[in-house]
C-alpha cells in the first residue's frame, strides 16, 4: 500500500528507482545533540556564513529591478528580427545537436519552435527553454559550452517576449474562474454563520488536490445532482443544531471535590474490606493475605495519580471501574456554591488521567460545560504542564469509547498558592454517546453511565493538581442562544408568521449568500414557506426547510469571480453599483479565514469605501490579524508542501521505537506553525530556505535535540546560523514523509523540492526503464549514493535522474524520521552531489548556500505563484505570468515581507478580478 502510494506520488517515475532506496537501516540511536548537528563546512572562518549568503543573494537578486509596463505601452508585434538575427543563431549553435532535426531528446525540436509567443502555440515550450538556460541546466556537460553573454541574450530577449505576450493576452481574454466551496470552506463558512464550532462537514467526501496540490482549484471542484442533495440533508441538520424551541431546558450540576471524590474511594474501601472479611472469616490466613492485598491497591504508585490530603500527607491511590457505577457522581437542579479552595486534592502526574464519571443524567444536545480549579504544584522551573479533556463510557468490558474534546488543551500556568480555573466547553450532539443511555439501569451491567477523563498530557515531568470539577448540562449563557439569533435575528415570532419569515429571510440571506437580496428572491422563498408550513408543526420546522434551501443553493455553495446580475435590486444605486465589491470581499475573506465575509467586510462593499485600496488593505490587515487567520495558514501550508504525505506516514517502529504518535502530530503542526509566525511577524519569505529559528513544541524539540523547551504548544527557539536545522527544507515531517518508513528516499526528496519549493517539477519518466537487478552482488555491495549513480549511467534514466538525484542526496544526513546523522552502520554519510551545470552541493549546507546565492528569486517567484493560485482558487496560465512577475519583484523589493506579499497579491489586477485570460491560446 505504502509502496504504491509513493509511485504515484513520483508520478510514474521508474520502478527500479524505488529499489535504489532500499538500504540497511540506520542504528535507532537516540536524537545528536545540536553541536553534532551543525555541518562542519561552516566551521571554516573563510566561508561566508548562510546568513551572509542569504544577504548576499537578495542584493544580486534580479527581479528587484524589474519593471512592470502598462499594457497601453506595451508592442503588440513580437520582436522577430532580433530572433531571426542574434537568437536563432545562438540556439542552433547550442541546442540543434540535441533538439533538432536528428535527434529530439524530450521529444521536441528547438529549430522548429514558432518565436511568436504573443500569437503562437508554442509558448510553453519558451518557457521551459528560459528557466532551464537561466538555471544553467542546459546546455548539459559534454555538450557544445554556451557562453554567458550569449546566454545572457537568449534570457533578455525571451524575458521579454515572454512578458510582452503574457500581459498582451490577458488583455485581451477574460475567463471567469467559477467554482464551488471546498469541503473546508464550506465547513468555516457553516461555523460563522452560525456561530457554532461543530464540523458540519463530516459526512462530505474527501477532494482530490489539482497538480498545484491544493483542494480549491476550479478545476477539480466540480457538483454532481447526488452531492447537491447531500448539501441540503447537512444544510437541514446544520440549521436544526443553531435553532431551538420552546423554553430554556433545565440544566443538571455537578459540583465534584476532591474531597467528596476521596471520601467515596474510602466508602467504596470499606465496602470491599466487608465483602473481603465476610467472604474470608472461616480462613484467618486467607483474610490476613486479601486483606494485605486491598491495602496495597490502595497505596500510592510513583508516576500514577493519587488523591492527598495536604495537611495530613495521607494518599491514597484513585481507582475506577465502571461496574456497579460505584464512582459516578449525583448531579442537582441547583448550582452549587463553589467552595474555598480545598485541601484535599488529586495529583496528576505527566501522561496520566484522572476519571470523573458523570451517571447518565447529561442531556442529548446543548453544550457540556466543564470547569476545574487546577494549579502547578511546583514553579521553581519552566516545566508548564498541560491538561486535555477527553469525553467517553464504557458500558461493558468490550463495549466503551472515547474521545478528546474541548478544542485542544490548558496550560495550567496557576501557582499552588492561587489555583485558577480552566473551562472547556463540549458540543454533546459532537461526540460518541453510551448507546444504552434511557435504557440500562445505573448500577447494572451493561452500565449506561458516562465519564470525563482529565489527562496530563504534559512530555516531561509536571504534576497538576487539582481540587474541584464543575459541570454543566446543557449549559446556555442566554436564551435563545448565539446560533438561534444569528440566523433568525433578534426579533421574536410574532402572531403574523408570514411578515416573521419575511424578516429571518432578509436578515440571513444576505449574509448566506454574501450579496444584496433582490425582493424576487425573497418572494420565491416565501412561496415555499406557504408550502411547507400546513406541513409542520411549529413556525421553526418550516423555517429550517426554507433555509435550508438557501445554505444548499448555488448562491451559497459556489463562489463566482463576477458580480451577479439581478432582477430588481431594490438597494441604492451606489449599491447596485458596486456589486462586484461583494465578490471582491468574498474572494478577500475566503483567501485570508477560508470562509465567508463578515459583516464589517460586507458594509465596506456595500457603501463602495472596499473600492479604495488603503480600505481594502485595512481589511486585510484586520483579517490577517485575527485567529481565523490560522485555516489559511493550514490550508495554503497543506497543499504547498504536500502534507497529505505525512498523514499517510507509516514509521517501521523496529527501526525508530521511539516514533510515536505525539511526535507524528507535532511534525504535522510544525511547517503550519511555521508559516503562521513568518506570517504574524511578516518574516521574509526567505526565511522558508533557511533562517537561525524554528517553532517548535518539547516533543518536537527532544527529536532535534533542543534543549530547555516545554510544553506541547509551539514557540519561536533561536539557534546558531549554521546549525542542521532552519527553514522548511529540514523540518522532520517533510523529511520524514519523503523517506519510505525505514530510511532516507533522495528520490522523492528531490522531486518534493522541485515541485513544491522551486515550482520546477521534473520531467516524466521515458518508457522502457531498466530495474537493478539487487540479485548482482556488486549491485547489492553499492552503497545508496553508488546505486544511484550507476543507475544513473543508463541513458533511458539519465534524463530523469540528473535533474532529480543532486537535490535529493543532499539531504542524505537526515534519515527517515528527519534526524540528523553522520553516519550509517559505522559508515560516513556521503551527501554531496553536483548539479547540472556542476555546482556541488555538499549536503543541506551546500544545498541551502546555492539556493540562497542563486535561486531566491526562483523561489519567491515559486510562492508568489503558489500563493494566487490558492487566492484565485484555479490554476494560474501563461497570461498570468506577467503579473505573477510583477508582484514577486515587487515583493522583493519591499524586503520579502510574507504579509507584504499577501497584500500586494490582494491589491494587484489580478486579484481584484480574478480572471484568466487564454483568449488566444
Amino acid at each position: 500500500m505504502i509502496l504504491n502510494f509513493d509511485m504515484m506520488r513520483i508520478a510514474g517515475l521508474c520502478v527500479a528507482c524505488v529499489l535504489l532506496f532500499r538500504t540497511s537501516l540506520p542504528a535507532a540511536d537516540s536524537t545528536p545533540s545540536l553541536t553534532s548537528n551543525t555541518p562542519s563546512s561552516s566551521s571554516n572562518l573563510d566561508v561566508p556564513s548562510l546568513a551572509e549568503v542569504k544577504a548576499e543573494g537578495r542584493q544580486r537578486s534580479d527581479l528587484k529591478n524589474q519593471v512592470q509596463p502598462k499594457v497601453s505601452t506595451v508592442n503588440a508585434e513580437p520582436n522577430l528580427i532580433q530572433f531571426r538575427d542574434e537568437i536563432a543563431p545562438l540556439l542552433n549553435d547550442a541546442c540543434v545537436s540535441c533538439h533538432g532535426d536528428e535527434v529530439q531528446e524530450n521529444g521536441f525540436r528547438v529549430d522548429t519552435l514558432d518565436p511568436n509567443l504573443i500569437h503562437g502555440d508554442d509558448v510553453d515550450w519558451w518557457v521551459g527553454i528560459i528557466n532551464v538556460i537561466s538555471n544553467g541546466e542546459m546546455p548539459p556537460e559534454g555538450e557544445v559550452e554556451l557562453a554567458d553573454e550569449s546566454r545572457g541574450k537568449i534570457v533578455d530577449w525571451l524575458s521579454a517576449e515572454i512578458q510582452r505576450a503574457s500581459l498582451i493576452r490577458r488583455s485581451e481574454g477574460n475567463h471567469s474562474a467559477f467554482r464551488r466551496m471546498t469541503r473546508y470552506e464550506y465547513n468555516y463558512a457553516l461555523q460563522d454563520l452560525l456561530g457554532l464550532p461543530y464540523d458540519f462537514a463530516q459526512d462530505l467526501p474527501p477532494e482530490t488536490a489539482s497538480e498545484d496540490g491544493f483542494t480549491n482549484s476550479s478545476e477539480v471542484l466540480h457538483m454532481s445532482s447526488v452531492q447537491f442533495e447531500a448539501y441540503r440533508d447537512l444544510s437541514r441538520k446544520a440549521l436544526e443544531k443553531a435553532i431551538v424551541q420552546g423554553d430554556r431546558p433545565e440544566p443538571w450540576y455537578w459540583g465534584i471535590s476532591m474531597q467528596d471524590a476521596y471520601d467515596r474511594l474510602l466508602v467504596n474501601y470499606e465496602k470491599t474490606i466487608q465483602r473481603v472479611t465476610e467472604r474470608n472469616k472461616e480462613y484467618p490466613d486467607q483474610l490476613k493475605r486479601a486483606l494485605e492485598i486491598q491495602a496495597k491497591a490502595m497505596e500510592p504508585v510513583r508516576g500514577r495519580p493519587f488523591y492527598k490530603n495536604l495537611l495530613t500527607e495521607q494518599s491514597y491511590r484513585t481507582q475506577w471501574r465502571y461496574v456497579g457505577a460505584l464512582y459516578a457522581m449525583e448531579p442537582t437542579r441547583t448550582r452549587r456554591e463553589i467552595p474555598s479552595e480545598s485541601d484535599h486534592v488529586a495529583i496528576l502526574p505527566a501522561r496520566q488521567k484522572l476519571i470523573v464519571e458523570l451517571g447518565d443524567r447529561i442531556q442529548d444536545s446543548g453544550v457540556l460545560r466543564v470547569r476545574v480549579r487546577a494549579c502547578r504544584t511546583s514553579v521553581d522551573d519552566d516545566r508548564v504542564p498541560a491538561m486535555e479533556l477527553s469525553f467517553g463510557h464504557q458500558a461493558s468490558n468490550n463495549s466503551s469509547a472515547e474521545e478528546v474534546v474541548g478544542h485542544g488543551e490548558h496550560l495550567i500556568t496557576a501557582s499552588p498558592d492561587s489555583p485558577g480555573f480552566y473551562e472547556w466547553e463540549i458540543p454533546l450532539t459532537e461526540v460518541a454517546r453510551n448507546p444504552l443511555r434511557n435504557i440500562a439501569k445505573m448500577g447494572e451491567t451493561p452500565n449506561p453511565s458516562e465519564y470525563l477523563k482529565l489527562h496530563n498530557c504534559s512530555t516531561s515531568p509536571s504534576d497538576i493538581q487539582i481540587d474541584y470539577v464543575e459541570v454543566i448540562s446543557p449549559a446556555y449563557d442566554q436564551w435563545p442562544p448565539v446560533s438561534h439569533r444569528l440566523v433568525l435575528g433578534q426579533g421574536s415570532i410574532g402572531e403574523d408568521e408570514n411578515a416573521s419569515a419575511r424578516e429571518v429571510l432578509a436578515h440571513f440571506m444576505p449574509k448566506a449568500w454574501r450579496r444584496p437580496i433582490s425582493d424576487s428572491e425573497i418572494d420565491q422563498k416565501m412561496r415555499m414557506f406557504d408550502r411547507v408550513r400546513p406541513m409542520c408543526d411549529h413556525f421553526e420546522e418550516a423555517i429550517i426547510e426554507v433555509l435550508a434551501t438557501v445554505l444548499s443553493s448555488p448562491n451559497f455553495l459556489y463562489l463566482p469571480r463576477r458580480s451577479v446580475a439581478l432582477n430588481d435590486v431594490t438597494t441604492t444605486d451606489v449599491v447596485a453599483e458596486s456589486l462586484n465589491l461583494f465578490q471582491l470581499a468574498t474572494r478577500l475573506s475566503v483567501f485570508l479565514w477560508c470562509s465567508s465575509p463578515d459583516e464589517e467586510l460586507m458594509s465596506k462593499a456595500a457603501d463602495g469605501t472596499l473600492a479604495n485600496t488603503e480600505v481594502l488593505i485595512a481589511h486585510a490587515n484586520r483579517l490577517l490579524a485575527d485567529p481565523k487567520a490560522e485555516r489559511f495558514s493550514e490550508q495554503f501550508v497543506r497543499g504547498w508542501l504536500g502534507l497529505e504525505l505525512l498523514d499517510y506516514l507509516q514509521v517501521d517502529k523496529k527501526a525508530y521505537p521511539g516514533f510515536d504518535d505525539e511526535l507524528k502530530s507535532s511534525m504535522q503542526r510544525e511547517p503550519i506553525a511555521f508559516f503562521n509566525e513568518v506570517l504574524q511577524q511578516n518574516g521574509s519569505v526567505v526565511d522558508f530556505l533557511h533562517c537561525d529559528y524554528a517553532i517548535v513544541n518539547e516533543r518536537l524539540a527532544k527529536h532535534y535535540g533542543i534543549a530547555n523547551v516545554y510544553g506541547r504548544g509551539f514557540r519561536r527557539v533561536a539557534f546558531a546560523s549554521e546549525d542542521s536545522r532552519g527553514g522548511v527544507l529540514t523540518q522532520a515531517g517533510l523529511l520524514a514523509m519523503n523517506s519510505d518508513g525505514k530510511d532516507s528516499h533522495p528520490l522523492k526528496r528531490g522531486i518534493w523540492l522541485l515541485e513544491s519549493v522551486l515550482n520546477d517539477p521534473p520531467p516524466p519518466a521515458p518508457p522502457a526503464v531498466p530495474e537493478i537487478d539487487l540479485a548482482d552482488p556488486k549491485i547489492a555491495k553499492m552503497t545508496l549514493k553508488e546505486r544511484i549513480e550507476n543507475h544513473r549511467n543508463s541513458p533511458a534514466c539519465n534524463s530523469c535522474h540528473s535533474k532529480i538525484d543532486p537535490w535529493g542526496i543532499a539531504f542524505e544526513n537526515y534519515d527517515a524520521v528527519g534526524r540528523f546523522r553522520n553516519d550509517i552502520n559505522g559508515k560516513p554519510v556521503d551527501a554531496t552531489s553536483r548539479l547540472f551545470n556542476q555546482q556541488e552541493l555538499a549536503g543541506v549546507d551546500g544545498l541551502k548556500r546555492f539556493l540562497l546565492a542563486n535561486r531566491q528569486d526562483q523561489f519567491v517567484r515559486a510562492l508568489t505563484h503558489k500563493l494566487i493560485t490558492f487566492g484565485l482558487g484555479r490554476p494560474l496560465t501563461f497570461s498570468d505570468r506577467a503579473e505573477v512577475e510583477h508582484i514577486a519583484a515587487q515583493a522583493r523589493r519591499q524586503g520579502d515581507g510574507l504579509s507584504d506579499l499577501i497584500r500586494l497579491i490582494i491589491t494587484s489586477d489580478l486579484f481584484q478580478d480574478g480572471r484568466s485570460s487564454e483568449a488566444t491560446n
